[in-house]
């Protein structure tokens, strides 16, 4: 098992032993013994509405609800009692009705009726807490469910191969456009997902899928599970779009929000039958305080049933890849995590632990496998939790990977308080490659959460107001050198040491110039900075073009070699040079972080560094196959392209003697 090779998991075996039992007793009881999981969690195939043999089945688990009417354009909004649901026994209510009775494209809602504590009657108008598709009328901002077309799209691709390593590009299809407008599938199928293509990411991971009333929120307070929000199109529209990166060999994986749900009432499930309690905790422990939403209480077998259908749902009928679990510290502890800084493997294991939380992340990821053996599953966690990144059969939870989420924060705090020549290289190398033997990460200099208004980008830090002054290639403005120089270092030397995987987010390949911040009162609901201004990419005239140049060179590089495949070794950090030097692979990767000094002949030692299949005592030969300084980076080329270095014996062995200019990172592959 994970924890019998950290002697600090000593005291708590006893706890992770009844964590994995929870969860394999758990798994039994819902698919019988034996049996495979996927088969038993189908709620999304009987809830909602369905077209089953000719009749129209609507459907909903609504306990608390005294009588719930189906009221649509079809029937004039009208609370009709030939639209009266039927209560058949388990909280369940439904309601069956001729095929013509409805026509795709028909508009529908819930008229629930329940009493109040003092016995009064209470109604209102509800959406089915598993409806596919809900759309927002324009002039009331009003959702409702929208009837669907029963035919099924014709796939024509699959992902042909494992996505060992994920090299992930992070976007939001609505701020995907240069325009000020709210982009779709289709633009972003046409327009972008090529360019993802060409940079050679392997992974595309997709936010704000499902459907959110608040457009500013970023798709993190959820009001329907199961739609595929309508503002950026059709559901045949996305999976046009999924098929097509699988064509282009590229997997997709979504934002999942399970940790939580928006408290709207009218458009979601927060208050579905009246109760409060739906797939909810009641009290204090049902409001999550920090971020004014529902919490789901995961002990629930209602629950469990609507979050892992949900899972299965988006895959199946959306053929995902996988996902990346949004807000997973805020579902593992009752306090949610906030104000901790989670110092002692105490803070893991207490009673602020939410033991069902666990349970239900350890079902997904079992369910999600089961589906598809190659699934990619990564947890948005900054407590660092053991085992959450181990698989099941090992007594972990079963993800995949873990998000390094401290690493950007890092980056900022070195980049804000320290001065370049006080960059420490042992403390930049521990904290890169700090993670747990048995479990993989996904690296990051920064992702939308640094673009956000009120926060910096990377290349904003660095450059500020010479952004907007200085980025022509005329300029030779220092800071805006530096700035250039930094931006692919950091980059580089964050994928280079990742734990096996690496993200960024749309734009921030190129440097882009401006923050995110979607419409709002506070800017006049403009849209202005919530798009990507991608003709600065591609603009001959601006220092744009060689940062977004260097990221294709380092990710087509990555995702063609198979560096990450073994773990980086470091060969020295000197700290009073600022030179960070380490191996990975067959390839040595090589940093001056000094803003002001080159070293001409500066000795590396390579013994032992034979290329596989060649003989022991040859000296080994390598070729710069990347350098941060090349011309069409917006470098200056100071070492000779295609140059072959050859090793020399001396006393301590082989060793190579290199040049290595200020503020360049560099990555050589032996010969």
């Amino acid at each position: 098992m994970f924890y019998d090779n950290d002697s600090y998991l000593e005291p708590f075996k006893r706890e992770l032993v009844a964590r994995y039992r929870s969860a394999i007793l758990r798994r039994e009881e819902i698919a019988g013994y034996g049996k495979p999981l996927k088969n038993a969690l189908n709620n999304h195939l009987y809830y909602g509405l369905h077209l089953e043999n000719g009749v129209w089945a609507f459907r909903e688990w609504a306990p608390n609800a005294q009588a719930i009417y189906v009221t649509g354009d079809f029937n004039g909004w009208r609370r009709d009692e030939a639209w009266r649901m039927k209560s058949i026994g388990g909280g369940n209510w439904e309601l069956l009705v001729p095929e013509e009775a409805l026509q795709p494209g028909n508009l529908y809602k819930w008229i629930v009726e329940w009493r109040d504590a003092n016995g009064a009657i209470c109604s209102a108008e509800r959406l089915p807490a598993y409806a596919t598709r809900t759309v927002q009328n324009p002039e009331t901002k009003l959702f409702a469910a929208e009837v669907q077309e029963p035919k099924s799209y014709r796939w024509r691709h699959r992902l042909k191969r494992r996505v060992e390593h994920p090299l992930i590009y992070e976007a939001h299809i609505g701020m995907s456009s240069e325009e000020e407008t709210v982009a779709n599938f289709k633009w972003f199928r046409k327009n972008i997902l090529p360019h993802i293509a060409e940079l050679g990411y392997n992974t595309l991971q997709i936010m704000a899928l499902q459907e959110h009333p608040y457009y500013g929120s970023f798709g993190y307070q959820v009001s329907n599970f199961f739609a595929l929000s309508s503002r950026f199109g059709t559901p045949a529209e996305f999976k046009a779009l999924v098929d097509e990166a699988h064509r282009l060999g590229i997997a997709v994986i979504m934002d999942i929000v399970h940790s939580h749900a928006a408290r709207n009432e009218a458009e979601g499930i927060s208050n579905l039958d009246g109760s409060g309690r739906l797939y909810f905790h009641t009290g204090k422990r049902g409001d999550h305080q920090a971020w004014g939403t529902k919490c789901f209480n995961y002990g629930l077998d209602e629950t469990l049933y609507f979050l892992l259908s949900n899972c299965k749902f988006w895959m199946e009928e959306y053929h995902l890849d996988g996902f990346r679990f949004d807000g997973v510290t805020s579902m593992l502890y009752l306090d949610h995590g906030l104000g901790r800084a989670f110092t002692s493997y105490k803070d893991y294991f207490s009673e602020n632990t939410d033991i069902d939380a666990i349970t239900y992340l350890t079902l997904a990821n079992m369910l999600i496998h089961e589906i598809n053996p190659n699934a990619i599953t990564i947890a948005e966690d900054m407590s660092g939790m053991p085992g959450l990144a181990a698989p099941v059969e090992e007594g972990g939870v079963g993800f995949n990977f873990r998000m390094s989420m401290g690493i950007p924060d890092h980056w900022i705090k070195w980049i804000k308080e320290r001065p370049d020549e006080r960059w420490d290289m042992g403390e930049i190398w521990y904290t890169l490659t700090d993670k747990r033997a048995d479990e993989q990460t996904i690296s990051y200099a920064e992702c939308h959460d640094q673009a956000l208004v009120g926060d910096k980008t990377i290349i904003f830090r660095l450059m500020d107001a010479k952004m907007y002054t200085s980025m022509n290639c005329a300029s030779q403005d220092p800071v805006v050198e530096r700035g250039i120089a930094l931006h692919k270092m950091i980059r580089l030397v964050t994928l280079a040491t990742s734990g096996g995987g690496y993200l960024t987010f749309m734009g921030n390949e190129f440097g882009h110039p401006e923050w995110i911040d979607f419409p709002r009162e506070g800017n006049n609901w403009s849209y202005f900075y919530a798009r990507r201004q991608w003709s600065l990419s591609t603009n001959p005239f601006l220092r744009y073009k060689g940062l977004m140049e260097f990221d294709k060179a380092m990710i087509s590089l990555f995702d063609k070699s198979n560096y990450l495949a073994e773990p980086p070794i470091s060969i020295f950090n000197d700290i009073e040079k600022q030179i960070m030097v380490f191996r990975r692979g067959d390839a040595l990767f090589l940093f001056n972080f000094s803003p002001v000094n080159s070293y001409t002949d500066y000795t590396v030692n390579v013994s032992g560094w034979q290329k596989r299949g060649a003989r022991s005592l040859q000296e080994p030969a390598f070729e710069i196959v990347l350098d941060s300084d090349w011309k069409e980076f917006g470098g200056f080329e100071r070492n000779s392209r295609g140059l072959l270095h050859r090793a020399t014996m001396n006393a301590n062995g082989f060793s190579l003697s290199l040049y290595l200019p200020a503020r360049t990172a560099f990555i050589m592959a032996v010969k």
